[in-house]
């Protein structure tokens, strides 16, 4: 793609989601986290078997290391870029882009998606995100290239905001700097003319 263009989220891939899994087929232990809306992010308090998440991988859709992952009830539009480990998510309320990333990188996405470019959908009890207004939501998509340099200042505003380590320190060297400053203005006296 050259330049900006605006697309619909269905140009770069299906919304997709993970088989259901029924209630009697989790346990509070177990071997793979199962994540339901509530625990969408967090930890995990569900479980389901190695046997049946082995198999229902293989068999149906499931998401690939990258991917982002979005809460369609709930907190809708949350979002978790999903790292490879193994887990299971809840069919319909946790759903993702399959996307190949040759038109637009994930990482780009997973900052489209904090735009909330969707509707949700009202009219029911609760609000919902259905496959559809995930589908022909718009996100403006710029050059492969042009993805990687917004992607690498917004991870880098994203660690100083949001990682102790990196942001902190920053911060504090900042503000030592502006004490000089000010001190420094403040205890400067200049001799009166006699």
């Amino acid at each position: 793609m050259f330049g900006w263009g605006q697309i619909q989220l269905s140009d770069i891939g299906k919304v997709s989601m993970c088989k259901r899994i029924k209630k009697a087929e989790t346990a509070s232990t177990g071997d793979v986290p199962f994540y339901k809306i509530g625990t969408f992010g967090k930890e995990a308090d569900a479980f389901i078997s190695r046997k049946k998440f082995e198999e229902y991988r293989k068999k149906y859709s499931y998401p690939k290391e990258g991917d982002i992952l979005i809460s369609a009830a709930g907190t809708i539009g949350r979002t978790v870029v999903y790292n490879g480990e193994d887990a299971y998510y809840q069919d319909s309320n946790i759903v993702w882009i399959d996307n190949d990333e040759s038109i637009v990188l994930n990482r780009y996405l997973y900052y489209c998606y904090q735009l909330q470019p969707w509707i949700a959908s009202t009219g029911g009890t609760i609000a919902r995100l259905y496959n559809d207004n995930i589908s022909k939501a718009k996100i403006m998509v710029p050059s492969i290239k042009h993805q990687k340099q917004i992607i690498e200042i917004l991870d880098r505003f994203d660690t100083l905001c949001n990682d102790l380590s990196a942001g902190l320190p920053a911060e504090i060297e900042a503000r030592q700097k502006q004490y000089e400053y000010y001190r420094d203005k403040l205890l400067s006296f200049k001799e009166l003319p006699k």
